[in-house]
């Protein structure tokens, strides 16, 4: 049987990670994988989370099955994280996932199961795992530009694609620190956006899995909020990976919104359903991290703080990206750059260009040109901001050996 599976393509963020791993130079710099690193280049465990687990750990309750939708408690503190304080209601239903990826899965499981081979809309350039998700849960994709440009988010590009969504149509939309990009929409596109989504009957599908590290935790929400007030139906995929730091506990929300309380209990179904066939029910560990840490009032004013810590750290590495680059004649690149916000940047480079800073100068980004600045050590901005400036004038640099 393995021997008629033809040869599948591989992970190309996994294939570049291996890479590195097997780079020798010590000057080596991995701005690939979407992970937040401190000054000493390690993913820390966040303190709120660390007190949390020591709590747990304390308490040493039962291992028992959960359910097909994860831990309550959980749910409904995500609700109320997301939607606001009022947002366990009637109209509101969550289900536990196997992190941000797992609850675009579902999901996308869910629409097929309402609509089977409906088009969702995506960004062009997207998330690398948002199509593959999508057409391997059968549905049709379809995409829209992001940026102008100049660099910046594109109105009327946005608007005038999304005239052609049919109703029912679904768009997915980050809610906020475009990946891959970094660029996002105003408030005042996401109110265009929120009228184009009732005009034309499309639903809106949010992405969340960077709120908390581009304007704040309540400004980043706020355009979810807003689109929840305003159209009938909704989703909602939401990552606890990045803001709580947990990325190999694998923490996720899938959230749906509908007219009426029967509409949503049956999707609340059918999503306990699509579940039980794909891993049964999530793992408890983070989830129960999460729910220790919102409701208890000082673990949650701790994790805001340290939040704010590393935002504060995100935007000022761009901020110093951007002056290296001004400061070498760069001055363009600069300004794009600078309007960006969240973990990613695009840089302005081709796939080439990128293959040679990463061969000639051992930084490692996507081929598509995305960076984490979250990854960067702030004493190697300079040293990236040189390579960038070589990468696009040969001349102004001098070559670095390449790996052996």
């Amino acid at each position: 049987m393995l021997e008629l599976l033809p040869p599948p393509p591989t992970d190309p963020l996994w294939d570049l990670t291996y890479e590195f791993g097997g780079d020798e130079r010590p000057e080596r710099l991995n701005l690939v994988l979407g992970v937040y690193r401190d000054q000493t280049g390690t993913t820390p465990v966040m303190a709120a989370v660390r007190e949390a687990e020591l709590r747990l750990a304390e308490r040493s309750e039962s291992k028992e099955y959960r359910g097909l939708s994860g831990n309550a408690a959980f749910n409904r503190s995500l609700l109320r994280l997301v939607l606001g304080p009022e947002g366990p209601s009637e109209r509101a239903a969550a289900v536990q996932t196997v992190a941000g990826s797992g609850a675009l899965r579902l999901l996308a499981d869910l629409i097929h199961r309402t609509r089977p081979g409906a088009t969702v809309w995506i960004s062009d350039p997207a998330y690398v795992n948002h199509r593959p998700i999508f057409e391997a849960a059968g549905l049709d994709v379809r995409t829209y530009g992001w940026r102008d440009a100049d660099g910046g988010f594109d109105t009327e590009g946005v608007l005038g694609a999304l005239e052609g969504a049919r109703r029912d149509d679904v768009v997915l939309l980050q809610g906020c620190c475009h990946n891959p990009t970094g660029v996002d929409p105003l408030l005042d596109d996401w109110e265009a956006l929120a009228a184009s989504a009732e005009r034309n009957g499309w639903v809106p599908f949010v992405d969340l899995a960077y709120h908390g590290l581009g304007d704040g935790l309540e400004a980043d929400l706020l355009p979810t909020r807003m689109l929840a007030a305003r159209v009938p139906e909704m989703l909602i995929a939401v990552s606890c990976s990045k803001n709580f730091g947990l990325y190999s506990d694998r923490v996720g929300c899938a959230i749906v919104l509908g007219g009426s309380a029967r509409a949503v209990q049956h999707a609340e179904t059918a999503l306990q359903n699509a579940a039980r066939t794909l891993y049964s029910m999530p793992p408890e560990h983070g989830a129960a991290v999460v729910t220790t840490i919102l409701e208890d009032e000082g673990l949650r004013a701790s994790w805001r703080a340290e939040l704010d810590v590393m935002r504060g750290r995100i935007q000022s590495n761009r901020a110093d990206l951007t002056a290296h680059l001004s400061a070498l004649g760069r001055t363009a690149q600069a300004r794009a750059l600078a309007r960006q916000q969240g973990m990613f940047s695009m840089l302005p480079l081709s796939s080439p260009q990128m293959l040679r800073l990463r061969r000639q100068y051992a930084i490692y980004g996507t081929t598509s040109g995305r960076i984490n600045i979250a990854g960067i050590p702030a004493h190697r901005i300079p040293c990236l901001a040189q390579g960038i400036a070589a990468v696009l004038d040969p001349a102004e640099a001098p070559r670095l050996r390449e790996p052996a």
